[in-house]
C-alpha cells in the first residue's frame, strides 16, 4: 500500500519483470506515480513498490556561489517561472518557488561569466502577471542599471514573456542589455533547457547589446540561443525548446553554446546608444480582443468604458460588418480602438476592401504590422503616457520600440 510512503521517498518498483527505483511522488487511481532517476514520471499499481529510504534534508548552510568580483557586474531579476522552478511532489507537478540566488546554485556556469546581485520581485507562474508588476518589474530594472549593473537578466515563464518583455521596452530608455530568459522544461527533466538558456542570457548581457531581448533556444539542439527583439517576438509552440520566434524580422543576435560567442545583427541597437530614463506610467482599462466568424455585436458591449481595445482581426485587418457599429460608437465614446491582424507576418491595410475602409470611417486606427499582444501593451503605455486623443492615436502609428515597421519584412 502507498498509504506508507511520503511524497519525496524513495522506492524500488518491480512490474513487467522489471525493477526500477524513482521518488514516490503521490496517489492517483489506484496508480502510484513515481519520477525515475531519467527525469521522467510512470504510474505503477500501488503494491508494485516497496519502500526504500527517506532521504534526509542536508544540514547546515544552503550551498552558495563564490562570485569573482572582476568579471561584470549583472544584477538578475526573478519573476518565477519554470527556469526558476522545482518539482513539487505532493503533486507531481512544477511549482515557482526558487529565488535568484538559487538559480546561480542551480546553474554554477553563470559565474564563470559575471558577478551577480540578485532581486527576488515575485515567484509567480506567468499566466498571473498584472501591468501592475510590469511597473514593479520596470522600476526595479531601472534601480539596478542606476546602480552600475552592466546588464539586467530577467528570469520569467514562458507563456507571457513576450507581454512582458514588450511592457519593459516601452517603460524604460536603457543603456545596457535587459535579457529576458526562461525555460521550456524544468530542471528535472533530463531534456531541460534551463542551464543552457541562462548561460546564454548571461552571455547577452555582458555583451555589446543596448535594449530589451528575448533570449531562447533557436534550434531543438543545445547549439545555439536565439536574440530576439522584446516588441517582435512571439511563443510559437506549447512545449518545443525552440518555441520562441521573432516576427516579421529575423532574430537580432545568436549565443553559439557552448562557446556563448555572441554575434549581433547590424539593426541591433548597441550598448550606450540611449541613455537610462524611466516611463512607468501604464493605464490598464485596455484589452485585446480576436474576432471570430459569427461574433456578436454584443460582445463589445464589455468593453463600454474601456480607454483602449486592440482587435486581431482577420486578413487585412478585418471584422464582420456586423461589428462595426458597435466599434464605430465605442471610437466615438472615447475608446481608442487599433486593428492588428491574426497573420503571422504582414501588415493592416484598411484601405483594400470595402469592410476596412468602413471600419476606418468607424474610427478604428490601423496597427500596421505590430503584434497583438505587442499592440496591447504599446495602448496602455501610450494612454498612461498621453491623455491627448489624437496623439495617442498617432502614437500608436509611430515606432517606438522596433514594434511598428513602415515596411513588410521578414517572412513574406
Amino acid at each position: 500500500m502507498t498509504s506508507e510512503f511520503s511524497s519525496g521517498d524513495l522506492v524500488q518498483c518491480r512490474y513487467g519483470g522489471k525493477s526500477r527505483k524513482g521518488i514516490y511522488i503521490t496517489e492517483r487511481d489506484g496508480m502510484a506515480v513515481v519520477k525515475l532517476t531519467s527525469g521522467y514520471n510512470i504510474g505503477v499499481p500501488s503494491g508494485a513498490c516497496t519502500f526504500v529510504e527517506r532521504p534526509v534534508p542536508p544540514a547546515g548552510k544552503p550551498l552558495e556561489i563564490h562570485q569573482n568580483k572582476n568579471l561584470p557586474n549583472l544584477s538578475i531579476v526573478s519573476t518565477g517561472g519554470t527556469i526558476a522552478s522545482r518539482i513539487d511532489y505532493r503533486t507531481g507537478s512544477v511549482t515557482s518557488q526558487f529565488n535568484a540566488s538559487d538559480i546561480l546554485v542551480a546553474i554554477p556556469e553563470l559565474a564563470q561569466i559575471a558577478n551577480y546581485r540578485t532581486i527576488p520581485l515575485a515567484t509567480i507562474l506567468s499566466e498571473n502577471m498584472t501591468p501592475a508588476i510590469w511597473q514593479d518589474l520596470a522600476r526595479a530594472v531601472y534601480d539596478e542599471v542606476n546602480g552600475g549593473a552592466k546588464g539586467i537578466i530577467v528570469t520569467h515563464g514562458t507563456d507571457t514573456m513576450a507581454y512582458s518583455a514588450a511592457a519593459i521596452s516601452f517603460m524604460i530608455d536603457t543603456p545596457v542589455p535587459i535579457v529576458f530568459v526562461g525555460s521550456q522544461r524544468s530542471a528535472d527533466r533530463p531534456s531541460s533547457d534551463n542551464a543552457m538558456n541562462a548561460a546564454c542570457s548571461a552571455a547577452a548581457a555582458t555583451s555589446d547589446l543596448g535594449e530589451v531581448v528575448v533570449v531562447m533556444h533557436a534550434t531543438t539542439n543545445d547549439d545555439t540561443c536565439a536574440i530576439h527583439r522584446g516588441t517582435r517576438v512571439r511563443k510559437m509552440h506549447t512545449s518545443r525548446r525552440d518555441a520562441f520566434r521573432s516576427m516579421g524580422i529575423p532574430p537580432i543576435g545568436e549565443i553559439e553554446y557552448p562557446s556563448r560567442k555572441v554575434t549581433l545583427a547590424p539593426d541591433a541597437v548597441r550598448r550606450g546608444t540611449h541613455k537610462l530614463a524611466l516611463h512607468d506610467k501604464l493605464d490598464p482599462h485596455c484589452a485585446l480582443i480576436q474576432f471570430f466568424p459569427g461574433m456578436s455585436p454584443d460582445i463589445l458591449k464589455a468593453y463600454e468604458g474601456y480607454h483602449g481595445l486592440v482587435i486581431a482581426g482577420t486578413g487585412l485587418g478585418h471584422t464582420s460588418t456586423t461589428l462595426i457599429p458597435p466599434l464605430k460608437h465605442l471610437a466615438e465614446n472615447g475608446t481608442l480602438v487599433v486593428m492588428t491582424s491574426q497573420c503571422m507576418n504582414g501588415r493592416v491595410c484598411d484601405r483594400v476592401y470595402d469592410t476596412g475602409r468602413d471600419l476606418l470611417d468607424a474610427g478604428v486606427i490601423e496597427g500596421g504590422d505590430m503584434l497583438p499582444e505587442a499592440a496591447l501593451v504599446k495602448m496602455m503605455w501610450v494612454l498612461g503616457n498621453e491623455k491627448d486623443t489624437k496623439k495617442a492615436a498617432a502614437l500608436m502609428q509611430t515606432d517606438l520600440k522596433g514594434e511598428y515597421n513602415r515596411r513588410s519584412g521578414h517572412g513574406l
